[in-house]
């Protein structure tokens, strides 16, 4: 008998708060991060539409995948797809293995009847990217590509101004990914270094991200010239010391684009940007306003305004975007307390729950399976740029 008197227990079961059983493939990095959203998400997004309940892992490795269930909140784990997807349990299938794991287990998920989300690149081509949004809509599942930036409250801030009128028209987006650390030689190739594996480099691994990030915010991109470049040719083999194998994808590419409503605008990517550890950066010039962004700032706008400031006082501004009418910020902390890159996801699995749950549409803020099919069709027509020396037109 216990001895704590008044000691009320909790019956959360009577809080009639439905459950979604969570299924993971892969449980390194990106596995991380979306089990810690599934953990919190219901902390802050208080009441939430649907409690996560993270039923299983799947992996190859037994010791690894039972490892990385135990530490993530899983009450188990699996090590054939196929088991995993016939769980009865399980009702929204997550991706997070590498990109050339994305294409046939998400359509797996889609025919047994999970909803999906899956990690970027959404495939190793647009054509596979094109298969899992078509099978997705004809399964009727809710389909959700990882292009967590978008659920950034500075990013939404200002796809809202941009919305709401309040820069004017649009006349040029500049944005760059860049990353180092893609120099070093002695990295072991792997399928990502050859395009015929589908390997996209610099353009497939964060291009992708800015490539969405300037659709998500200016609109469609009719046009785009490109150039690329590898600078480390060769990477050893890690089954075969001594021997090397050739490297046939890009460490920077570097584009001017057209969007359909008249605004120009620069995207590029760096895998070898000596120094920089993730900057991902836009600036959007507009009639009556200007943004600049930097993830490595992330609760920070820099905003001029041409109206309404003293001609003297004119200039970039710092706005700090933590205040309770900012976007998401009714979840998280008083103004002034920043929130990081892992509260994107949060975002990101609360809206997906209540579109499961509450049938509420998630789209055009948090990106869907069509949104990571024309992110990779803009990368490819940016390789078939680069390739032929023409700049080429989308067609999706």
């Amino acid at each position: 008998m216990s001895d704590y008197r008044g000691f009320h227990p909790v019956d959360v079961a009577s809080l009639g708060i439905p459950e979604v059983g969570v299924g993971m493939l892969g449980y390194r990095f990106m596995g991380r991060a979306h089990s810690n959203a599934y953990l919190r998400m219901p902390v802050f997004c208080w009441p939430p539409a649907a409690r996560p309940c993270l039923v299983a892992m799947c992996g190859r490795t037994e010791h690894a995948v039972a490892e990385a269930a135990t530490r993530l909140g899983f009450e188990g784990y699996y090590t054939e797809l196929s088991e995993m997807l016939a769980d009865p349990r399980i009702s929204l299938f997550d991706n997070c293995a590498s990109a050339d794991a994305h294409a046939e287990p998400t359509l797996e998920a889609i025919q047994a009847g999970k909803h999906v989300l899956c990690e970027k690149p959404l495939a190793t081509s647009a054509r596979d990217a094109y298969r899992m949004w078509q099978a997705a809509e004809a399964a009727g599942v809710f389909h959700m590509t990882g292009f967590n930036y978008r659920l950034i409250p500075a990013v939404r801030l200002v796809r809202d101004l941009i919305e709401q009128g309040v820069m004017g028209r649009i006349y040029s987006f500049r944005g760059r990914y860049l990353q180092e650390g893609g120099d070093d030689p002695n990295r072991p190739w792997s399928w990502r270094s050859d395009r015929s594996q589908g390997g996209y480099g610099a353009i497939g691994d964060i291009g992708v991200h800015i490539i969405d990030l300037a659709r998500f915010l200016v609109g469609e991109i009719r046009s785009i010239s490109a150039l690329t470049q590898t600078f480390v040719r060769e990477r050893p083999l890690s089954d075969r010391p001594g021997e090397y194998a050739p490297v046939t994808t890009d460490d920077v590419f570097v584009s001017a684009v057209a969007f359909e409503n008249g605004a120009l605008g620069t995207i590029e990517a760096s895998k070898v940007a000596t120094g920089r550890k993730n900057q991902n950066t836009f600036e959007i010039n507009g009639a009556n306003a200007s943004v600049v962004f930097d993830l490595e700032r992330l609760n920070e706008l820099q905003v001029y305004m041409k109206e309404g400031t003293p001609e003297s006082l004119q200039g970039f501004s710092t706005v700090s975007v933590t205040e309770r009418n900012h976007p998401f910020y009714q979840f998280w902390w008083p103004h002034g307390h920043i929130i990081g890159w892992e509260h994107s996801f949060v975002h990101e699995v609360n809206l997906l729950l209540r579109a499961i749950v509450l049938g509420e549409p998630f789209s055009p803020y948090a990106a869907t399976f069509e949104d990571g099919y024309r992110a990779l069709a803009i990368g490819e027509a940016a390789i078939e740029s680069a390739e032929s020396g023409r700049r080429v037109e989308l067609q999706y």
